[in-house]
This record gives structure tokens, sequence and C-alpha cells, in this order.
């Protein structure tokens, strides 16, 4: 039997697109990420869902919570799905990051560089890798929802697509997006990336 694993970017905040907003609190989705978070829900809500993952993070929280209250599931937070750790980026603009030669190296060449203070793209890789691990194990045979970050997911597909880390720049994580991991004891299909219409009968 394999498990079904939906990995979710939580919906738009004010963040998106201007600055890192990295795991700083208080950051909440806005009005357009709040309308994202109820069409994932109308999107995902037909789906025999088992189980909702979050990170610790509220926009994780708040993109889960249309669809949880639609399937009656308590979602759980998951430490190995928290946003990466952006150290001293934390709160800068990317017109402010783009003067920095370690942000410049960050987005060339990932595995090269770390956020002064934070975690490296391999530590994030590994723990986005054993949380679905974790989660297949746990899921066997059912279908669970993994609300977490954009570049936490970008690699853990790139594990699985078998794609370098210093390579990630060449594909999109959108908010709201959904992409989707078939899962057995001993292998793994990627069966969707950043989708953000209706999912396919293979995802179901």
């Amino acid at each position: 039997m394999s498990t079904v694993l939906l990995l979710v970017r939580h919906a738009t905040n004010d963040f998106v697109g201007r600055a890192i907003a990295g795991r700083a609190p208080g950051v909440h989705l806005n009005e357009e990420g709040k309308r994202q978070a109820h069409g994932l829900a109308e999107r995902l809500g037909t789906i025999p869902i088992a189980a909702i993952y979050t990170s610790p993070l509220e926009r994780t929280r708040e993109t889960a919570e249309p669809l949880a209250a639609r399937l009656n599931i308590t979602p759980r937070a998951l430490d190995k799905l928290h946003e990466i750790d952006c150290g001293d980026w934390t709160g800068k603009t990317f017109p402010e990051l783009d003067r920095e030669r370690e942000w410049q190296l960050w987005v060339a060449q990932r595995t090269q560089a770390r956020p002064p203070g934070g975690e490296s793209i391999i530590e994030v890789q590994r723990r986005a890798v054993d949380a679905i691990a974790q989660l297949r194990a746990e899921h066997e045979g059912e279908t669970v929802v993994l609300v977490s970050h954009g570049d936490v997911i970008k690699a853990a597909l790139a594990h699985f697509l078998r794609i370098s880390l210093d390579d990630l720049e060449t594909f999109d994580i959108a908010p709201a997006s959904v992409s989707a991991i078939q899962a057995g004891v001993d292998w793994a299909q990627v069966k969707l990336v950043n989708e953000t219409g209706a999912l396919p009968a293979t995802c179901r």
C-alpha cells in the first residue's frame, strides 16, 4: 500500500514577493490569502483526507483552517515542516537582500550558502524528507495534507525528482499551490507540482 502526501504552500500574506518573513511570529494571511485558503478547501474538500499537518507558523495554520473545518479534522503542527530559519535575513526586503553577497550566492548556488545565523538548505531538505517518510509510515494507504513553505516544499520535491538544491529557482511553488507525492515503503513518485486548480484523479 502507498500513501499520497499533498504538499501545500501557505496562502498569500503581505510579505510574499516583498520581504523575508522567515520564522517571524505574527505573520497572518491577508484578504487575498484568506480567499485562497477557502479556495483550497473547495479544491481538496471532496478528497478522503485522513490528516492535516502544518508548520508551527500562523500562516500555515490559517491556510489549513477552512479545509480542516470542512473535513472536521484538527490540524497538527509538525516542526519538521517549519519555515527555513532565515536568521539575520528575517524581515529584510528583497532590495535590501540584493545588496548582500551571501544572498546572491543563496539565489545562484544555494548549497554553498547559509542565511547568517540561520539554517542551510541541506538541513531543510533533510528534515522535510524525514517528515514525508514519517507520515508515509503513519498513514499507510491514506491521503494526508502537509501545509508548509515554498522552499521547504521545493527542497523535498528536489530530493524525489533528483534535482540539485542549487536549481530550486528553476521552478515555482505558488501560494496555496498543491504538489503531490505518492510513496510506498521503498519507492516514491512525484505526481504533481505547483497545481493551483483542480487536482487530477491520480492525486485523490
